[in-house]
């Protein structure tokens, strides 16, 4: 194969330090070097080269939670966000109207959405599964799609759920790709049952399977957990379900389940305690940190820095735009950075790289891809994301991380690039 080189004026490796005036040398699939043009040059002299000018070259963006097949709900749930209950029986009625080819349309737009944001990476949980598999597919892009479970909280049924779930699972194995792999994510511990949650925890473990769960977003959620009342729990007696409250916090029922052994991936963690971050990184399990969804609802700002400090592996996620409105890695990387810094009771301030590293490295750590993407080094995947940097809101740069992080959004990608094949250009 003939090396191909993107050179631009700032290389942001994130495993070592940025340095201006270089490049990334692709083979293939394949980054094969990383360097200074001069480097560069000398050691691919009969390469191709494309010049990207005052840009930088980055490790494409990693999302690590996202919701594809409800992209076509995009402002259509704003105005019962003040009530989560409603707003997830809403969502769920919505796209059973629209149906498999209405949520397949929008599932293609959020990628392509996500792609135009350099986005080379997601972890989508969807119900119809299918749906989101096709989508990332279809545009190109890297990730781990995890087939959700339904609304199941009632024991009696466990052993049929989990039954009904694992034959979804198992279908869609059978179209994934070396890009798209295949995970299961129970929903949550209010909409999934405790011996669901066992069931699912023995199947993964076993069988080596990723699980990715929303965990402590909502108000709503702990009082169910911890107290056996309010919201869910009048929903729950209305449909005559069984469900008995742990009187524990999210994080805390989960490890009694066993499923922290898992190593879950934990969407959201908004209202965690001291204690739970630490069964959090003691179990090595990780965190899909969605500041903007979690804001839009008001469910309160997640002690990020602490989850950093833990040292537990934290990506970014956007959720879905159904409850954030746009799919932008580094939009989302900046509120993450501002919200940490504001909350009443920061110990610190998060840096403009340290988030960074969140959206990058981080991300393909909390999904277990951080020995094939997340930076640019020489053996990982060609997955870039290259940012433009004449923007007169972006100058000047003094230093790429903050320019990136905090003067900087999706408008300003100008090619995102997945196992070295474009997936986005605005030169198309």
């Amino acid at each position: 194969m003939t090396t191909t080189i993107h050179f631009a004026d700032r290389v942001v490796p994130v495993s070592s330090e940025p340095f201006a005036d270089g490049g990334v040398a692709v083979d293939g699939s394949k980054i094969v070097a990383v360097g200074t043009r001069a480097v560069l040059s000398a050691q691919f002299p009969d390469a191709e080269t494309i010049e990207y000018g005052v840009a930088a070259i980055a490790p494409g963006f990693v999302n690590v939670h996202s919701h594809l097949e409800v992209s076509a709900m995009r402002g259509a749930l704003d105005a019962v966000e003040g009530n989560f209950a409603a707003w997830l029986l809403k969502l769920n009625a919505i796209r059973s109207d629209l149906g498999e080819e209405g949520v397949l349309k929008g599932a293609l737009t959020g990628a392509r959405e996500g792609a135009a944001a350099g986005v080379t990476c997601l972890g989508d949980i969807g119900r119809m599964g299918s749906v989101g598999l096709a989508a990332l597919k279809a545009t190109g892009l890297r990730g781990i799609l995890f087939q959700e479970t339904e609304f199941s909280p009632d024991n009696r049924t466990a052993k049929d759920d989990f039954l009904a779930l694992a034959g979804k699972f198992e279908a869609l194995k059978q179209d994934e790709t070396e890009l798209v792999r295949v995970a299961l994510s129970p929903h949550s511990p209010y909409t999934v049952g405790s011996e669901l949650f066992e069931l699912l925890a023995q199947y993964s473990i076993l069988n080596r399977i990723p699980l990715s769960i929303h965990a402590a977003e909502s108000a709503d959620e702990i009082e169910l957990l911890a107290h056996g009342t309010g919201l869910f729990s009048t929903f729950y007696e209305k449909f005559g379900l069984e469900w008995s409250s742990p009187f524990s916090t999210p994080i805390e029922y989960l490890e009694r389940l066993g499923v922290l052994a898992t190593r879950p991936l934990l969407a959201h963690c908004v209202r965690v305690t001291d204690a739970d971050i630490e069964r959090i990184a003691a179990n090595g399990a990780s965190i899909a940190h969605c500041p903007k969804s979690n804001a839009k609802f008001g469910h309160g700002a997640a002690p990020f820095e602490k989850f950093l400090e833990k040292g537990i592996a934290v990506g970014l996620g956007s959720d879905s735009v159904a409850s954030n409105n746009v799919c932008d890695l580094l939009e989302e990387s900046r509120f993450a950075a501002l919200t940490a810094r504001n909350r009443a009771d920061s110990g610190r301030l998060v840096s403009a790289e340290e988030v960074f590293e969140c959206a990058t490295l981080g991300g393909a750590k909390a999904l277990g891809l951080d020995g094939v993407i997340g930076t640019l080094e020489a053996g990982k995947e060609a997955d870039l994301a290259v940012i433009d940097l004449t923007n007169d809101a972006q100058d000047p740069v003094t230093d790429i991380y903050a320019a990136l992080v905090f003067s900087s959004n999706a408008r300003d990608v100008k090619r995102t690039i997945v196992a070295g094949k474009t997936v986005y250009s605005t030169a198309d």
